[in-house]
Parts: C-alpha cells; sequence; structure tokens
C-alpha cells in the first residue's frame, strides 16, 4: 500500500523503515481492515513540535524523540486506492484524534505532502512555513493543529 501511495512522489520508505515507526509507538499506530483484508493504515508517533522522522533512517524505540509526551507526529496515512473515498482515511484520523487525547497529547503533527495542504488545512492543521522538512519533496509542508480536550471528533 505504501508503494503505491507514494512511489510516484519518490517518497517510499521500504517495510523496515515502517515496521520501525509502528513498533516505536504501537499505541498510536493502526491497522485498518474490510473484511479480511488490510483496507488501510496509519503511523503516528511521538515526536517534540517542529521534528519529524527522518525517511532514510528507522526509528528507535529508546530515542529522546520518542519519550516526547506533548506531540504526536502523524508519520502516515494510507487507505488502499480500491476502497479510497468511502470515509475510512477520516475514520484513522477520527481513531487517532481520540487515542490522542486519552494519551494527552497536546498537539498534532503531520507533514503534508503531494500538494495536501488544502486537505489538511480542512482538518484544522496549520502550516508553519518556517520548518523546512528536508527529504519529503520540494512541496512539502509541516503542519500541525492543538489537540486539545474539546476538539471534537465524529
Amino acid at each position: 500500500m505504501e508503494a503505491r501511495a507514494y512511489t510516484r512522489l519518490g517518497l517510499t520508505e521500504g517495510r523496515a523503515a515502517l515496521r520501525s515507526r509502528a513498533d516505536a509507538s504501537p499505541d498510536t499506530c493502526f491497522v485498518l481492515d474490510v473484511g479480511a483484508r488490510p483496507a488501510g493504515y496509519l503511523l503516528a508517533l511521538p515526536y517534540p513540535p517542529f521534528a519529524y522522522p527522518p525517511l532514510e533512517r528507522t526509528e528507535e524505540p529508546a530515542t529522546p524523540a520518542h519519550r516526547h509526551r506533548t506531540n504526536l507526529h502523524l508519520h502516515d496515512i494510507v487507505v488502499a486506492e480500491r476502497l479510497r473515498g468511502r470515509g475510512l482515511g477520516q475514520r484513522l484520523l477520527d481513531h487517532l484524534l481520540l487515542t490522542a487525547r486519552a494519551r494527552g497529547f497536546e498537539r498534532i503533527s503531520l507533514i503534508a505532502v503531494g500538494r495536501s495542504e488544502r486537505f489538511w488545512s480542512a482538518r484544522g492543521f496549520t502550516a508553519h512555513p518556517g520548518v523546512a522538512p528536508g527529504g519529503y519533496g520540494a512541496d512539502a509542508v509541516y503542519m500541525s493543529r492543538v489537540h486539545a480536550p474539546s476538539d471534537e471528533t465524529s
């Protein structure tokens, strides 16, 4: 799924990097199944604000970045091509928001790639032009949103 979603952007990470991110924070990474088949996934891990996982390396669970408890970085969200347009990505995001709230995260960050800044802006994320996310493509934009207990999700 990851390769199909990101190859055209030159942003594929490979199985080892993806697995390391899921292993670094299993409580904030999810797989969405439809029937008996995976339909999508979401990888999110604690990271300091304005920092992000380098695509070219795997994660180490014991690094100080993973001890950060106020910012949750949404690293990747993918829905299988055959199932897009059915609200499954929003379901993954809603589940992340509920999980983040339950675990006390105050902010959620991400890097918008492939000209997806408008998509994320519509979901409450604000761009931080002073942060240049190297390695994520020319159009990459670091974004975040405050995630207070009063946030509403579907």
